[in-house]
């Protein structure tokens, strides 16, 4: 065999080799089209922090969470978003998933501003707005504040609808519903508009013994990743606080990244702004104890319907690489 020919074999297993690293870098992200994760995803592509920790970031919009589950489950994808409830509902099930924090952030009561209701105590007989449905985790935690700060049974003293977030938006504002529930980034909608706050659940939570420390929301990835390539699993984690980082202390950042926020206001831009902030989990290992002692709070309200077979927190539910 001649030199030449060596050589170009060498060649040739370097450019597959490559390949094949490049393949294995990119790595797929399936996440609602409007959510506020493409905030910090964008933030990762426009700074160049997926490359920077060894993958290529390709985000795809997708309609409804129902279709990013389905993606991932199928191989479609390779991340998602969710929370890690429904994470260790999966993994009870036999399904090896892992979740890494991404938001803590909750949503919360929300009333107009002149309303006389100061406690949730004051919504009886009310109608109130829940974004979601019946096992709507915020819902379950303010039926147990209620119950244990006011020996009130939330469900059958008020009336409930159901709808989408957007929806419960518009039916608060019109003054359709008395209060609403909603998520924490139309919360801040809701009170640039003028309304106020009746209760966080973080607030809720904290009276149950619960830490509102724990980080509800987060990627989702796959076990089988996680064993064949921790590099790749690791360096999202990196991305995710390094993007996190940008926007917890460089007002530019979010003034480049207003358009994709569609803030009517000024005031809402703000609010938007701080709620994320807020919402962004410390940096660390999840404390376990903490996530058991709220599983064990959601498997007593919403049962099997809410969390299937776990009735305890299950082992390898979090990556706990201190990301």
């Amino acid at each position: 065999m001649t030199i030449t020919r060596i050589l170009s074999g060498a060649a040739a297993a370097v450019i597959l080799t490559t390949a094949a690293w490049a393949e294995d870098a990119v790595l797929r992200a399936s996440v609602l089209k409007f959510g506020t994760v493409n905030w910090e995803l964008d933030t990762i592509t426009h700074h160049g922090l997926d490359t920077a920790n060894g993958f290529d970031l390709q985000v795809q919009g997708v309609a409804g969470s129902a279709a990013a589950q389905i993606a991932f489950q199928g191989g479609e994808t390779d991340v998602i978003v969710s929370d890690w409830l429904w994470v260790a509902r999966q993994r009870a099930a036999g399904r090896d998933y892992v979740f890494i924090p991404y938001s803590k952030a909750v949503g919360g009561v929300m009333v107009a501003e002149d309303s006389p209701a100061q406690t949730l105590a004051d919504l009886k007989g009310d109608k109130i707005g829940i974004a979601g449905g019946p096992l709507d985790k915020s819902w379950l935690i303010l039926q147990a504040y209620a119950e244990k700060a006011h020996g009130m049974e939330l469900a059958a003293e008020t009336e409930q609808v159901f709808g989408a977030p957007p929806l419960i938006f518009k039916s608060a504002l019109s003054g359709e519903v008395g209060a609403a529930i909603n998520f924490w980034h139309f919360m801040a909608k809701m009170e640039a508009a003028g309304m106020r706050t009746l209760i966080d659940v973080s607030d809720a939570a904290r009276d149950l013994g619960l830490d509102p420390e724990t980080p509800l929301l987060g990627y989702v990835i796959k076990g089988e990743m996680l064993r064949d390539r921790p590099a790749l699993v690791n360096g999202l984690a990196a991305a995710s606080r390094a993007a996190k980082e940008k926007l917890a202390g460089d007002d530019a950042e979010w003034d480049r990244l207003r358009d994709r926020m569609n803030a009517k206001s000024d005031a809402e831009f703000e609010a938007l702004k701080a709620g994320f902030r807020a919402g962004i989990p410390t940096p660390g290992p999840v404390d376990e104890a903490a996530a058991g002692r709220m599983l064990e709070l959601m498997v007593e309200l919403g049962g099997e319907d809410l969390l299937g077979q776990a009735t305890e927190l299950p082992e390898g539910t979090f990556l706990q690489n201190g990301s």
